[in-house]
């Protein structure tokens, strides 16, 4: 599958505040997501991030810029089916207690999904089977499974629509540490074997640095550094990405986890 390219081009997303004017959420940022590239953006907590995740996803409006994917604008969602070109951009949330329905079984809500791909998806159980879950799983409730289990589910739905783009916006945020960097290599692997490009968004440097071939770090609403990862971990320009990345701790003086490799 061919996939599409996401071009970010001057974007601003305002929100405004009763009775204390505009905030600025995102503040004229410019980037891409070439295709078969995953891409981390971090940063801290209300710095942006997530919000420009929905504003790719069409779920927040820009007040201007533009963004396209595969040289198509990405326009809001409107009570409208939106375009099937852009049905190719699948976000999965933070918060998997959230994202799934509690009143359906696991099976239909990925069937969901498979019937938005156009090109022809895999089984449910192959699917099941993509994200390492049992294909007694399509039969069970969400209530049944851990946080983690729910997550896998969410990119099973997520893939079974045929993405050229995968979102994550904080999808480790809500894991236990163990979980983390395990869920983390799963979607990129599970996305890149779908032939989608993924777009990574957390504000765990020490994770992203494991999956991202390129990160960008936001900072109040900004882009303030976009490179390599090798490069933005080991030269730093930017003092706020210096700052975030001395913040990460170390693990009994050893450092972080290495660049590559299967985390167990």
């Amino acid at each position: 599958m061919m996939s599409g390219e996401l071009v970010v081009s001057h974007a601003v997303v305002n929100y405004r505040q009763p009775g204390r004017g505009t905030l600025v959420a995102v503040d004229d940022i410019s980037f891409d997501v070439r295709p078969g590239e995953v891409v981390g953006l971090v940063g801290e907590s209300g710095c942006g991030k997530s919000t420009t995740a929905k504003a790719v996803c069409g779920l927040t409006p820009l007040a201007s810029g533009t963004i396209t994917f595969d040289g198509r604008e990405v326009t809001p969602l409107r009570i409208r089916p939106r375009p099937n070109s852009l049905r190719e951009i699948q976000m999965v949330f933070q918060n998997p207690y959230a994202s799934l329905n509690p009143r359906r079984q696991v099976g239909q809500q990925i069937e969901d999904g498979r019937r938005a791909n156009s090109g022809g998806a895999p089984t449910v159980p192959e699917l099941l089977s993509q994200v390492d879950l049992p294909e007694d799983a399509a039969t069970k409730f969400p209530h049944q499974f851990s946080g983690g289990q729910r997550q896998r589910i969410a990119i099973a739905r997520a893939i079974a629509c045929g993405p050229r783009l995968l979102i994550g916006d904080e999808p480790i945020a809500s894991l236990d540490a163990s979980l983390q960097a395990r869920l983390a290599h799963l979607m990129r692997q599970v996305a890149l074997d779908a032939g989608a490009s993924l777009l990574f968004i957390s504000h765990d440097l020490a994770v992203v640095r494991t999956i991202a071939d390129r990160v960008i770090v936001m900072n109040k609403g900004k882009i303030v550094e976009d490179g390599p990862t090798a490069q933005i971990w080991d030269t730093p320009r930017d003092p706020y990405t210096k700052q975030l990345l001395g913040a990460i701790p170390k693990v009994d003086g050893l450092g972080t986890i290495p660049l590559s490799g299967p985390v167990s």
